[in-house]
C-alpha cells in the first residue's frame, strides 16, 4: 500500500519531512491504534450487555450504574478519538498531515510520534491554550 518501512524504522530529522516513508509510519501507527480503540470498544459493549443484569442490593446497582456511566463516557471519548484518527489519515491522504493547521509549519516528529493525531505545532496549541485559559478565567 504505501512505502516499505524497515521493521526498526522511526522517523529521523536527517530525512526529508513526511517523506512516503515518514507518512507509512504515522499511517500505520494511526491504523493500530484505531483497531486497538475499536477492540476495546467492543469489550466495553459486550459488558455493558452482560451487566444489564437488575441488581437486588441498592449498593450493588449504585456501583454498578456509576461503573456504567463510567463506561459510556469512555466509549465516548473513544469514538470521539476515532475521528481525530480518522481526520489524520485522511491528512495523510491529502498531503497535509504533520504541518500545523494554525502556521503551516511542520510539527516536531517527537511530538507526532507521542501524538499523532497532533494538528497544531506545541507553540500554536502552547497559545491555544493560553487563549482557552483566559476566556475560562473572565
Amino acid at each position: 500500500m504505501g512505502a516499505e518501512l524497515p521493521p526498526d524504522y522511526r522517523p529521523s530529522e536527517d530525512e526529508e519531512f513526511m517523506n512516503p516513508r515518514q507518512r507509512e509510519y504515522f499511517r500505520r501507527k494511526l491504523v493500530a491504534w484505531r483497531e486497538e480503540i475499536l477492540r476495546e470498544s467492543q469489550e466495553t459493549l459486550l459488558h455493558l450487555q452482560e451487566d444489564t443484569v437488575a441488581e437486588p442490593d441498592l449498593a450493588d446497582r449504585a456501583s454498578a450504574e456509576s461503573e456504567r456511566a463510567l463506561e459510556l463516557r469512555t466509549r465516548d471519548r473513544q469514538r470521539k478519538l476515532i475521528g481525530k484518527i480518522d481526520a489524520a489519515l485522511r491528512r495523510i491522504e491529502d498531503g497535509e498531515y504533520g504541518y500545523c493547521e494554525e502556521t503551516g509549519d511542520p510539527i516536531s516528529l517527537r511530538r507526532l510520534d507521542a501524538r499523532p493525531i497532533a494538528t497544531l505545532s506545541i507553540e500554536a496549541q502552547e497559545r491555544h491554550e493560553r487563549r482557552e485559559k483566559t476566556y475560562r478565567d473572565d
